[in-house]
């Protein structure tokens, strides 16, 4: 059973807020570690196609970091609807 808001003390308030922060800051950053993952995987296969051979490791392993960066965030907005109280009583 959730309590009305007029009846949620101001800690809870500032919590809540800080939770929404967090959300929306994940959500930004999941967002923008998309753009840096494909950026590194086109320069990735332009960097084998223009260049003869094995390109360096650091070119090979680049969309790695931010690939794993999304595989934390993404679980975390995965499980974030299982994770919030439920709404109300009747559901």
């Amino acid at each position: 059973m959730s309590l009305p808001h007029a009846q949620v003390g101001p800690a809870t308030r500032q919590a809540g807020c800080f939770a929404a922060r967090v959300e929306r800051w994940t959500r930004q950053s999941h967002r923008w570690l998309s753009l840096v993952f494909t950026a590194a995987v086109l320069l990735n296969f332009a960097a084998r196609a223009l260049q003869p051979g094995e390109p360096p490791p650091w070119i090979t392993y680049s969309p790695l970091p931010p690939l794993f960066l999304q595989l934390f965030s993404g679980l975390y907005l995965f499980a974030l609807p299982y994770l919030r109280p439920r709404g109300g009583a009747g559901r």
